[in-house]
């Protein structure tokens, strides 16, 4: 089965054009991709439980790094996972500067015995590990997913209008965004026992 050109529903181009068009210094091209990829940039940073800011900060980065990859990116019907793994490194980076950067504290409060820091580990990397798969997925189907599992919008309407599809497709497009998804786990071993 072959890879589908991702449209952007607001140009009508696909992401190959739209990516040599801003290699060419197209600013619409290029306003075009931030407005098509920039929640799942912000959704990967904010797995990590980033400050608003640093959310911010790790966006801009990624961004940056496509400025400076632009003419190296092999697959653009790809980018989704490209911006998707650059923003999760760019994430790591960030949390490294800030740890090296952090006082130390004396007085640390005693651990929580119910706590088990294992399992906030492996709870954390699962869920590094399934939205860098969502990022895999058509940006349509990674948007919906992200409307309705991340941003946990209210209602229909609201997963409407953020995604821009009509109340009729949410259904079938979830399911089909999810038939997807649990494929690609699947085939990664990371099928429900691991996440």
């Amino acid at each position: 089965m072959g890879t589908q050109a991702y449209v952007s529903a607001a140009s009508g181009l696909s992401t190959t054009i739209l990516l040599e068009r801003a290699a060419d210094g197209d600013q619409l091209a290029w306003g075009q991709l931030i407005d098509d990829y920039d929640r799942l940039v912000r959704s990967v940073a904010g797995s990590f439980r980033l400050q608003a800011a640093d959310v911010s900060d790790v966006a801009q980065t990624t961004w940056l790094r496509l400025v400076q990859k632009l003419h190296t990116i092999r697959d653009p019907e790809r980018l989704a996972g490209w911006l998707a793994v650059t923003a999760t490194r760019e994430s790591w980076a960030l949390l490294r500067r800030a740890a090296r950067h952090a006082p130390m504290v004396e007085d640390r409060p005693d651990p929580d015995p119910a706590v088990d820091p294992e399992a906030t580990v492996a709870t954390g990397d699962a869920a590094r590990d399934l939205w860098a798969t969502v990022a895999e997925l058509p940006p349509r189907q990674q948007r919906l997913l992200i409307a309705l599992f991340r941003d946990e919008l209210d209602s229909y309407n609201e997963v409407a209008a953020t995604c821009a599809m009509p109340i009729g497709s949410i259904g079938p497009t979830r399911a089909r965004a999810l038939s997807q998804l649990q494929r690609k786990l699947a085939d990664r071993d990371l099928g429900p026992a691991d996440l």
